[in-house]
């Protein structure tokens, strides 16, 4: 998921800001080593004010796999990777977009259902729904311009635009693992690097089946 602003807790509402804190210190330490104190120092909050908006972490953790939903489809929906003509072209810009956010620190690039997921799938089953749901409908807004670029290109691949869709989420959440494990942005490009070649390998040779 894309580089955010980071939260200003002098700005919004007090649910708004600890929802911003989670997004921004969840990613940087993880879920389990995030604190409610942590995130109401973060957000200059009291933990009144923490428990009037949500009755326990876990809470505040499927609230926060949801707004990092919303917030970055809106800047998805607004970046310029829609703007060619050709589908396949829409796609790989938006590989190519992906790409260019892997800036600054890993905290800042990396994705918050990606990271809570990893720690809460078996512990947290509302958490992991929550983010499964956020990581699954971006997914899902690419497949319109994967349909629409095998048509364009004419050929019948044995694969269909969901799974190739929902492969690219798992190449863009393994790159940042990798990230993570070597400290290196470097190592994520490279990995987003070798998805669109694949891409771009896949919409150049016809395959057997139909795509649905």
């Amino acid at each position: 998921m894309p580089r955010p602003t980071k939260h200003q807790p002098e700005r919004g509402d007090a649910r708004t800001r600890l929802l911003e804190a989670a997004r921004d210190l969840i990613r940087a330490k993880g879920y389990s080593a995030t604190t409610v104190d942590d995130l109401c120092d973060a957000a200059g909050v009291t933990k009144g004010a923490f428990f009037h908006h949500f009755k326990s972490k876990q809470a505040l953790g499927v609230a926060a796999a949801e707004y990092w939903a919303e917030t970055t489809s809106e800047l998805f929906r607004n970046s310029p990777y829609h703007e060619p003509e050709d589908p396949l072209e829409r796609v790989l810009a938006y590989v190519d977009f992906r790409r260019s956010i892997i800036e600054g620190d890993l905290a800042e690039f990396t994705c918050l259902v990606g990271t809570m997921v990893q720690e809460a799938y078996g512990a947290y089953p509302a958490i992991r729904e929550a983010c499964a749901a956020s990581i699954f409908g971006h997914a899902a807004s690419l497949e319109p311009d994967i349909k629409a670029a095998v048509k364009a290109r004419g050929i019948t691949p044995d694969w269909t635009a969901a799974s190739l869709a929902r492969h690219t989420q798992a190449v863009l959440q393994g790159a940042f693992i990798l990230a993570k494990a070597t400290g290196d942005r470097k190592v994520a490009r490279e990995s987003v690097d070798h998805l669109r070649r694949y891409i771009e390998l896949l919409f150049s040779q016809p395959h057997a089946e139909g795509c649905s």
